[in-house]
């Protein structure tokens, strides 16, 4: 019986382990809404350095959850998080920091 509970403990260990490397790695942004696409879902951000991941330029989001998306508006200016996993990112924890 311990061995099963040691064994069901190692299983649950290593699938959150997993699960915490599927999130991706997040970066602070800051930028200005440009255009937005509902059907889509992405915001055009014209955003400064992010991080390490990439220099400063205007390029299209994907923004989730629907609720962050709801928030924005052409031309505010927001601060947000990047989740970046291999060749996915979107945005979201939206803040508008000043309303078009």
């Amino acid at each position: 019986m311990t061995t099963r509970i040691c064994l069901s403990l190692l299983l649950a260990l290593a699938l959150v382990s997993c699960a915490a490397k599927d999130q991706g790695k997040r970066y602070d942004m800051q930028g200005r809404i440009l255009a937005l696409d509902p059907a889509a879902k992405t915001a055009t951000i014209d955003a400064g350095k992010i991080g390490d991941w990439m220099d400063a330029m205007t390029m299209e989001y994907p923004v989730k959850p629907d609720s962050e998306f709801a928030k924005l508006h052409v031309g505010d200016s927001i601060e947000a998080s990047v989740v970046v996993n291999g060749d996915k990112y979107y945005v979201t924890g939206v803040r508008v920091v000043a309303k078009r």
